[in-house]
């Protein structure tokens, strides 16, 4: 209750007016805050600091530049609804440039960049969507007459933070797979001067854009990264551990194909192809387009095919069986399609039964000892 009590303290008067003039109360804006700083992994206490760096009137600049990719990004942001692109673009950002999202084109977009970056130079969060091409001197994308690679050199020095936002960005999406002629390439493979946080998928999530906004401007620092510079808070499990089909993996029960009797009742896509065990990401639990249960590629049916993941995405074939890096699925249970009567072999129960009598053997040794060091001890006492 102390908690909330800070939180609400959070809220000067102006700002809790402005939130009722939008139709929402003080209460659903701490949950919001509360919410919010769970999924970054702070604790309960942060609550208050989230919600006073969500309502300081002074919003961060935000320059969003887009290279070699398909605007799926944005397109993603676009369709958010918590916050709305309008809320989050015109109440907790300032996002002075996005070559989707400006109004203004040509000569005077790109005043109006050169005046941000100048304007605010050290104070900026760089979003990044799409990958650098570096053959033949990156004459494969530019902007205003300038390669991406001459922008990047340009305006990432100047930059408080570096996030590159989608697969393409991350380390080349799509358009790095070979041959790939262009040389395409992600984006901290280029830049080097600072570190550059990766937030890959395709298309990326913009609540993993917004966490990690939020906790850099609530904290002051970037939250922990994993060794290719992705936030933990999203990145930190593979999609394999919180799948709705993982009770099926555990069970044995796989889809052999697509509309067979196991694919319609919703079992396990790993013999599919799914790449769920050897991808990091969140999926499962933010879901896509705020359309309820499913909303992404498993739910609807489709194995996950790793966008998120270098050397998987766009790299593996589709339908290529994935490396689990957690529990193979058993090798010994019977097939989903097995004619019933027809299950377990001789052999196989062969090693069945002699892994069996392994293992109580083990069982048995491990229990004597017990027992032994048990009388030991109170022989000693």
């Amino acid at each position: 209750m102390g908690t909330l009590l800070k939180t609400d303290e959070a809220l000067n008067n102006a700002y809790s007016e402005e939130l009722a003039a939008r139709g929402v109360s003080r209460r659903d804006f701490i949950k919001f805050c509360t919410a919010i700083t769970a999924a970054m992994g702070l604790p309960v206490g942060m609550v208050a600091k989230v919600a006073e760096t969500v309502a300081n009137p002074k919003r961060p600049p935000v320059i969003w530049l887009h290279f070699q990719e398909c605007t799926g990004c944005t397109e993603s942001l676009l369709r958010a609804t918590h916050p709305t692109v309008e809320n989050l673009v015109l109440d907790l950002i300032s996002l002075d440039y996005s070559e989707t999202l400006c109004a203004a084109a040509g000569h005077q977009v790109e005043e109006a960049l050169h005046n941000s970056v100048e304007a605010n130079a050290g104070k900026f969060i760089l979003v990044i969507e799409g990958s650098i091409p570096t053959a033949e001197n990156g004459i494969y994308c530019k902007i205003g007459g300038r390669t991406a690679m001459e922008i990047m050199a340009d305006i990432g020095p100047k930059a408080a933070a570096v996030v590159a936002i989608g697969s393409c960005a991350s380390w080349g999406g799509v358009q790095s797979s070979g041959p790939n002629p262009t040389g395409a390439k992600g984006i901290h493979e280029v830049f080097t001067d600072k570190p550059v946080i990766n937030l890959p998928g395709c298309p990326a999530s913009p609540y993993n854009l917004l966490q990690t906004v939020l906790y850099y401007l609530t904290l002051g620092k970037l939250p922990q990264l994993d060794e290719k510079n992705r936030p933990m808070l999203a990145y930190g499990k593979l999609i394999h551990e919180n799948c709705e089909r993982r009770p099926h993996f555990d069970a044995g029960r796989f889809a052999q194909q697509f509309g067979d009797a196991g694919h319609r009742q919703g079992w396990c896509l790993y013999k599919l192809g799914c790449k769920g065990p050897e991808t990091y990401a969140n999926c499962p639990s933010i879901l896509y387009g705020d359309v309820g249960s499913g909303a992404w590629p498993v739910g609807t049916g489709h194995p996950c095919f790793g966008c998120s993941e270098e050397g998987v995405g766009f790299t593996k074939a589709i339908h290529e069986q994935a490396d689990v890096f957690t529990v193979r699925p058993p090798s010994l249970y019977p097939e989903v399609d097995t004619p019933q009567g027809n299950g377990l072999g001789v052999g196989a129960a062969a090693v069945v039964g002699a892994a069996a009598g392994i293992a109580i053997g083990a069982s048995v040794a491990t229990a004597k000892k017990t027992k032994e060091s048990d009388q030991s001890s109170s022989t000693e006492s």
